[in-house]
């Protein structure tokens, strides 16, 4: 991880401040001090700001194909649950950045950073995420046009936000919505008059779930990936 990245994880600083701190010659790592914000660190170095040691483990995040019958929550007494897939230390510190149903499956994301899941979770970020949908009858016209624009939900006062909607036979469609309310996508195709009986989750914003990983399987995330949110 860049430096100044994991001074803006571990401290109150912002990522900014961190720069300046860095370029200031006020952080060192393992010994030396270090002017350059890009500088890559990893779980065993030492690094100081002044004289303080900064001895928070570095944060991780993990991709995770979730298979059905596992449910996204720390604990269950009747499930298995994401966590009990990841066969890491410290798994309580860990939480799920958008969570999925139970008989759902495809992309989840787990992390301990809490900054970063709250970028992917705010409802002011509106950071979609799109979904393979089987239906079980046929999508009507009318339907469709209804999901696009957006449509009341029982018991709520706002319809949902515009969906984007490809059709990809009568009963196969990809879905994408900006939102993430209580089993927000059966809920929206039964306001309509259908039902969902299958539901798999492809991405969250531009990240996409590797197509190499398996049911239960799981990866930590690149670099790259991590800075996408």
């Amino acid at each position: 991880m860049r430096l100044d990245r994991y001074l803006s994880q571990v401290t109150e600083l912002s990522r900014s401040e961190s720069r300046q701190m860095i370029r200031a010659g006020r952080v060192s790592v393992d010994g030396l001090a270090i002017t350059q914000p890009a500088h890559q660190v990893d779980s065993t170095t030492q690094i100081h700001l002044d004289d303080r040691l900064l001895d928070r483990p570095l944060p991780r995040y993990y991709m995770v194909h979730k298979p059905v019958g596992v449910v996204c929550a720390t604990r269950d007494p009747s499930h298995r649950t994401i966590l009990e897939l990841l066969d890491l230390s410290r798994p309580e510190t860990l939480h799920i950045a958008g969570r999925l149903d139970i008989d759902a499956t495809g992309l989840v994301l787990v992390t301990d950073d809490g900054r970063w899941s709250h970028r992917i979770t705010s409802p002011g970020r509106s950071c979609g995420k799109t979904y393979l949908v089987a239906l079980k009858h046929p999508l009507k016209e009318a339907q469709a046009a209804a999901i696009r624009q957006g449509i009341p939900l029982r018991n709520e006062s706002k319809p949902t936000r515009p969906a984007e909607l490809q059709q990809l036979d009568e009963t196969q469609l990809r879905l994408t919505i900006t939102e993430g309310r209580y089993h927000q996508v059966k809920r929206m195709f039964a306001a309509v008059g259908n039902r969902v009986v299958g539901l798999h989750r492809q991405s969250i914003g531009p990240l996409s779930l590797d197509e190499s990983l398996a049911a239960g399987d799981y990866r930590a995330l690149t670099q790259s990936e991590i800075e996408i949110f």
